[in-house]
């Protein structure tokens, strides 16, 4: 069996990795890639702390999460398609504006 704790360190880590993929890279794309990220290493930690309480709660709040996350995937690709065909420019330095 698995330890909590190695559950909690895999979660932070891939963590640190999206948080600093959003930090450094001005791509939008990669940004939303970093976002999902550390949405997925939340869901590892609740779904770790769910097995562990012996608590479905935890699980539930995941498929929420989930929920949010491809809601919000199929928004930012909208944009960023939009900004595509508009600016022909997906780095956030580049795009100024954005106007309806």
């Amino acid at each position: 069996m698995v330890p909590l704790n190695w559950y909690i360190m895999l979660s932070a880590i891939i963590f640190i990795i999206g948080a600093v993929g959003f930090l450094i890279r001005r791509n939008i794309l990669i940004m939303l890639i970093s976002i999902e990220l550390m949405l997925n290493s939340v869901n590892i930690s609740f779904v770790a702390f769910s097995h562990y309480l012996q608590d479905l709660r935890g699980q539930i709040f995941v498929f929420f999460i989930i929920t949010v996350a491809a809601a919000e995937a199929a928004i930012g690709l909208a944009i960023l398609v939009s900004l595509f065909r508009n600016k022909v420019a997906i780095q956030t330095d580049q795009v100024t504006e954005m106007k309806g």
